[in-house]
């Protein structure tokens, strides 16, 4: 299918910076925006076996620990003649018992964004997965980030940010991430029973105290952003209302829930508004940091950000903090004015595609399919320094150019474009796949290069590192 020039472009940039990539124009037509609006919603459901939701995640947890104390306390000590037969260390043993669900994840992540025919509704996803960060980094939550993208992410792509917002806050991976699980109120039940017990027993009561890592991290990177209109008072007074949210380890069925004997009793004040004691104390709190305006500036930044240039234009920026307040913070809104500001549609890419983003897209471009995360799951992308669903901190994986773009970084992307060149070159025609998937953004130098590659496995490389793909 060939496109007059200015539909072509249009395609080519709706494909590549808000999409994920596409072997042809043809999928964007001569309708690249009503194309994009059509795929706002809901993401699809990911697809592949052996994925566990929460519960089943937070049972094995469970059981995994409960084995492990057995373990310990039925082994002899250990002695220079006779060593502990598992020399391996304790991550160790804990990746293994969740390495199947682990792998089955990033498969699943990374199969339906690169076959999905809604690539905008994946790299929403992607980005509010990135936003609300869940990280297997911390061994606590490895094996929930998984089920935290599908249960807490996915589903509230198109609705108001409070209900995503309250969706990833309380649910099991990120009050085990965040260590909310073990946040006690220091006057609540749980710690007076301990310290009453610890008088009678002469010793020193055993509580994990309050935690202010989840109200710290919710105000800062969920919501008001650094320099928000939030001070230290209010991540201590809400750490108090998050206390009793947590994961019980001895359900039936593990799941997030309120236990009232964890919770600081009393009202408490945060952002100057007084809070009732009680689950519902969480749930205005949310709502308040939802509709305020610094949440709407933060958020509505990064997301353009991240869809169109490191420095995003100022009016862009204020588009969709004008959809965001007008609709309530209605997710679908800002993405549909993100569709249709003008200012997203600067011919000019200069996003640089992270790791995982130029992965995606690669096996987008040649049709690779689930083939590309065979062996190993990740299809190669945390080689080139970026683990998926194990972003180095709660902040997640940094989105400007600068931060991808290191000579090491360069080096692992033309070893890795190199790699997919010498299995496919033979059955891929390079040339004529930039063509169709660039369309008017392939320039002259590209396009010689093509021609004078060596053979189909040097092509296909210098087309998957070609300024015009790895840029978007």
């Amino acid at each position: 299918m060939s496109l007059p020039p200015e539909p072509a472009l249009a395609a080519s940039l709706a494909a590549h910076r808000f999409g994920l990539g596409e072997p042809s124009l043809a999928a964007a037509g001569d309708d690249a925006r009503g194309w994009l609006l059509a795929q706002i919603g809901p993401a699809e459901p990911q697809r592949g076996p052996g994925l566990a939701d929460s519960a089943e995640a937070a049972r094995r947890h469970a059981a995994f620990l409960r084995e492990t104390r057995r373990a310990r306390q039925a082994a002899p000590p250990a002695t220079v003649d006779a060593p502990m037969a598992d020399d391996r260390s304790g991550e160790q043993v804990f990746a293994a018992q969740f390495r199947d669900i682990v792998e089955a994840d990033v498969r699943a992540r990374l199969v339906t964004a690169a076959t999905s025919a809604r690539p905008f509704a994946e790299r929403l996803a992607l980005f509010w997965a990135n936003h609300f960060t869940v990280s297997m980094a911390k061994a606590s939550a490895r094996g929930l980030v998984g089920a935290f993208e599908r249960e807490a992410i996915r589903p509230q792509l198109a609705g108001r940010f409070e209900a995503l917002l309250t969706a990833a806050v309380t649910h099991p991976a990120m009050l085990r991430y965040l260590d909310n699980d073990r946040s006690a109120g220091p006057d609540s039940a749980l710690a007076q029973r301990l310290a009453r017990r610890a008088a009678r027993e002469g010793g020193t009561p055993r509580v994990s105290g309050l935690n202010e890592n989840l109200a710290r991290e919710i105000l800062e990177l969920h919501t008001l952003g650094a320099g928000g209109g939030y001070t230290q008072a209010d991540v201590g007074a809400f750490a108090a209302v998050l206390t009793g949210w947590r994961v019980a380890l001895d359900d039936a069925a593990p799941a997030a829930r309120f236990d009232p004997a964890w919770h600081q009793p009393g009202p408490k004040t945060v952002l100057g508004r007084r809070v009732p004691e009680g689950p519902e104390g969480l749930t205005l709190v949310l709502k308040h940091l939802a509709a305020h305006p610094s949440t709407a500036r933060f958020v509505c930044t990064k997301l353009a950000r991240h869809v169109v240039a490191d420095d995003p234009p100022p009016a862009l920026v204020a588009r969709l903090v004008q959809a965001w307040q007008a609709s309530d913070g209605d997710l679908a809104a800002v993405a549909r004015a993100l569709v249709l500001a003008p200012e997203a549609w600067a011919p000019q890419p200069v996003k640089l595609k992270t790791p995982e983003e130029f992965v995606l897209s690669s096996a987008r471009l040649l049709r690779l399919g689930e083939g590309a995360f065979e062996r190993p799951a990740d299809g190669g992308i945390g080689a080139l320094g970026q683990r998926v669903q194990a972003a180095p901190s709660p902040a997640g994986w940094p989105d400007r150019a600068d931060d991808w773009l290191g000579p090491d970084a360069v080096w692992k992307r033309v070893e890795w474009a190199t790699r997919v060149g010498a299995r496919v070159g033979r059955r891929v025609d390079a040339r004529a796949v930039a063509e169709a998937s660039l369309g008017p953004r392939l320039g002259s130098a590209t396009r010689q290069q093509l021609e004078r590659a060596a053979d189909g496995a040097q092509a296909v490389a210098l087309l998957l590192l070609a300024p015009e793909f790895q840029r978007r």
